[in-house]
């Protein structure tokens, strides 16, 4: 596994979902705060996204645009003045009033794909963490061609319900989800890590870690991985990670075997030779150290908030 897909797998839970909505005329709806993410993309014409809290962003045909963290949002025809926006439909009976009912199509008519993932924050990775409020490709997702394929083939699972299509659009998504945080580090994206995963000594050793979590690693036979000397990737490391090498394995292992408790059943010996710890004792004793929860209270717990 890479970063990037581990830091995906360890928060995302559930089902996606997405509609293909419409409108025209005046209107404006929102989107209240969700734990998770949200995104858009505009198939046809132009609106406008009023995140709480932020500057509106013009969105045009072909724009992308990912709220990582779920923040609250108005979409509307227009940059609404305020008094407009505290009125704002919320998204369910607006998208209620329009779909399955198409409107006529109109000059100012918009088209869009909306959705949204579920996201468990409790334990997300950094490179998660420091995406910025709203993630926005205007225009220049014409040079992502992944992501532009995935676009065009979820417009078309979509616009008709073909048979398998109940796995092939959350499969879609997810693709469109990593697409997407790709694109946004390719675009040259500022922050901690999109400069962690431009440096090939980092890389390679996060791309150790990550392989085999599991395996009896040392500094030394880290540093051999990565092709430098021990004080190389120990400096290198955490100037750019923030956490020496070790520090990190020990938390993302913690972090693995979270998210195994929350998806899987497995024994918590099973877990514990997983993510490299010889007895589930020793897991349990560090597990509580990090979390303050031991394994049995936290499969417990983020079993009933599933249920909620």
């Amino acid at each position: 596994m890479d970063v990037v897909s581990d830091a995906i797998a360890a928060v995302r839970i559930g089902q996606p979902s997405s509609n293909r909505v419409r409108g025209s005329g005046s209107w404006c709806t929102r989107l209240a705060p969700y734990d998770g993410a949200g995104f858009h993309v505009v198939l046809k014409g132009g609106c406008w996204l009023l995140p709480d809290g932020g500057a509106p962003v013009s969105l045009r045909t072909g724009d992308a645009v990912l709220l990582p963290h779920g923040t609250g949002h108005v979409l509307a025809d227009s940059p609404a003045d305020p008094a407009t926006v505290r009125h704002a439909v919320p998204f369910e009976p607006w998208l209620a009033e329009r779909w399955p009912h198409e409107p006529p199509a109109a000059h100012d008519e918009v088209e869009m794909l909306c959705g949204k993932y579920r996201l468990d924050r409790s334990r997300a990775h950094p490179l998660m963490t420091e995406l910025p409020k709203v993630v926005h490709l205007p225009h220049r997702v014409g040079s992502h061609p992944e992501l532009r394929a995935a676009i065009d083939l979820l417009g078309r699972e979509l616009d008709a319900r073909r048979p398998g299509s109940c796995i092939a659009v959350p499969s879609l998504l997810d693709l469109f989800f990593v697409y997407m945080i790709r694109s946004w580090m390719a675009e040259g994206a500022a922050g901690v890590w999109p400069a962690v995963l431009s440096d090939p000594v980092t890389t390679a050793a996060l791309r150790a870690l990550h392989s085999d979590p599991a395996a009896a690693w040392t500094i030394d036979r880290l540093a051999a991985e990565a092709g430098v000397s021990r004080p190389t990737l120990t400096r290198r490391f955490t100037g750019l990670v923030g956490r020496p090498p070790m520090t990190y394995l020990t938390w993302w292992r913690l972090t693995l075997a979270a998210t195994l408790l929350r998806d899987t059943d497995e024994p918590l010996a099973a877990i514990a030779r997983r993510v490299g710890y010889g007895t589930p004792y020793a897991l349990s004793h560090a597990f509580k150290r990090e979390f303050g929860a031991t394994p049995g209270r936290y499969r417990a717990e983020t079993a009933q908030r599933s249920e909620d």
